[in-house]
């Protein structure tokens, strides 16, 4: 498992830094975001350190295959299964922390 030691998301994973755990097994870690947009606004991230979703997806499939069915299970638990799945992907597209991860973002009727 690769990690970057000053990353905040590995920080996070590792325990360092506090957060709300939602969901967790041996390669996937989801926390409540601080700064949520929708009512449930959860963040899935690998425990394994990728700067984003290109380099998870071209390294491991099988790992971003598995965040999707995590945010699927929160879906069916928060919201009837319904849920909007965000990857930001570079600065200019709004990716603040290099780590990948996914925004899941539902708990009622999202606006497009």
């Amino acid at each position: 498992m690769s990690k970057d030691n000053d990353c905040l998301f590995c920080k996070i994973i590792a325990g360092d830094i506090p957060s709300e755990k939602v969901y967790e097994d041996d390669t996937t870690y989801a926390f409540k975001d601080i700064n949520p947009k929708a009512k449930v606004h959860v963040l899935i991230v690998p425990k394994s350190h990728y700067p984003n979703v290109a380099a998870l997806a071209s390294q491991d499939a099988g790992q971003l295959a598995h965040m999707v069915g995590v945010a699927q299970s929160i879906a069916d638990r928060e919201f009837h299964g319904e849920y909007r799945l965000v990857f930001n992907t570079g600065k200019d597209a709004g990716q603040t922390v290099f780590h990948v991860h996914a925004h899941v973002l539902t708990g009622e009727v999202l606006d497009e």
